[in-house]
């Protein structure tokens, strides 16, 4: 069988068990998530056997130490598996909510009903616990889901597959609601892409060049965020002591995210007394800044920012930093040079920071907190399958109710269209 004859069956068997999983019940899906954790744990020594073939040829292939790193699956990677699994069964069952519902003055009963998307596709790089992660996600939204990682997770990615595959089998479901293409070359996402009579929904994630050769090749809808370019701005009222803890919160806990600070951006009139102190805690850090000229007439000794800097997405201990004579400057700044990812001001004016929410447009927009609260877990969603810069269907992180819609169901007694 040809790659394309192989990925289209996959995408077939996909959609066939997609219209079985959308009467799945809440107690069903509880049972083969369970089942799912348990088989993960038991076949724990197999999983590392199978990681261990991927990370001997990614050593070969001269793999970066980091790479590798989120390669692995140790015993403490197994573990969170098996956690994050049985927290998503627990979580409520978003299909077949009802959101919203009225009358009509002709007697029909409206409503609006959540329902699961149907088939999506994943394509992912390096982690083999995102293929656990999503499967989970997917399977608990009533949804099916194909699964396609990184060619360097391969083995690990096959193991887990089959694990989840004789879970959904044991229990009674079909085993095809979840499928890992069996397939390295990259050739085989670009069929994958096309697959649109099967496929509702494609989530891309990883970074910017893989996210832009899936909106490039794709004839479905894709979900998905470029890059993380996270702002601060400081504001003239802010409390200092406040805003140097977020600020090093939101740039230094874990600088290689798309949730991490990119740009400060200072009012002037605080900045003489607020820049100094924190390039102290930024210097005790490891944070190498890059600032504007008015930013360099206070601080001196750190290295001038240009053009490149302020779209930049860094994901290391890299920080721009400028002073703006205004709010106003500091929006505009944003609006240009922003992804809509995250976006925070620090301020003790809550008229300002009130404007602030309403002209900024990124999925999440904060006051007087980190950056880093850009996170499903963290907003108390659960968990997530991604963040999305999309404002169509979802925008922010992605949990449970985003990988659902909504239908409408009415109900009548005889009504006819006059």
């Amino acid at each position: 069988m040809s790659m394309e004859s192989t990925i289209k069956e996959i995408a077939v068997r996909a959609k066939s068990a997609s219209r079985k999983m959308t009467v799945v019940s809440t107690e069903q899906k509880s049972r083969m998530l369970h089942a799912i954790a348990h088989k993960l744990a038991e076949y724990q020594a197999r999983i590392q056997q199978e990681n261990l073939k991927d990370l001997e040829a990614a050593t070969a292939k001269g793999l970066s130490a980091a790479m590798i790193d989120r390669l692995r699956v140790n015993d403490a990677t197994v573990q969170s598996m098996v956690k994050g699994i049985k927290d998503v069964a627990e979580l409520p069952d978003p299909v077949g909510q009802i959101t919203r519902q009225w009358k009509r003055p002709n007697g029909l009963d409206v409503a609006k009903m959540r329902i699961p998307l149907g088939v999506i596709a994943m394509i992912y790089e390096s982690r083999p616990n995102v293929t656990v992660d999503a499967a989970a996600l997917c399977l608990k939204a009533g949804n099916c889901v194909i699964l396609r990682g990184g060619s360097e997770a391969f083995h690990s990615n096959m193991m887990l597959a089959d694990i989840i595959q004789e879970a959904l089998a044991e229990t009674g479901l079909e085993k095809d609601a979840v499928q890992v293409i069996p397939i390295q070359e990259r050739e085989a996402v670009t069929h994958l892409l096309k697959q649109e009579e099967f496929i509702d929904l494609v989530i891309p994630r990883g970074g910017e060049s893989l996210i832009r050769f899936v909106v490039q090749h794709s004839t479905i809808p894709v979900l998905k965020h470029y890059k993380g370019v996270c702002h601060a701005y400081i504001d003239k009222s802010a409390d200092i002591e406040l805003a140097i803890n977020i600020c090093l919160n939101s740039k230094a806990q874990r600088p290689g995210v798309c949730n991490a600070l990119e740009t400060m951006l200072v009012h002037e009139n605080i900045a003489p007394e607020f820049l100094p102190a924190m390039a102290q805690k930024f210097s005790g850090a490891n944070v190498e800044l890059r600032g504007c000229d008015a930013t360099l007439a206070i601080l001196g000794g750190i290295a001038p920012a240009d053009e490149s800097d302020w779209p930049a997405e860094y994901l290391d201990l890299v920080l721009a930093v400028k002073t703006v004579k205004s709010m106003t400057e500091a929006m505009e700044h944003i609006a240009k040079y922003g992804s809509d990812h995250t976006d925070i001001i620090i301020t003790a004016d809550s008229e300002r920071a009130d404007r602030f929410i309403k002209t900024v447009s990124s999925s999440m927009v904060a006051v007087n907190a980190s950056t880093r609260f850009n996170d499903g877990g963290e907003l108390g969603l659960g968990a997530e399958i991604g963040i999305s810069t999309s404002k169509l269907h979802a925008f922010g992180p992605m949990g449970l109710e985003e990988l659902t819609s909504t239908k409408f169901v009415v109900r009548g007694n005889g009504q006819i269209r006059l």
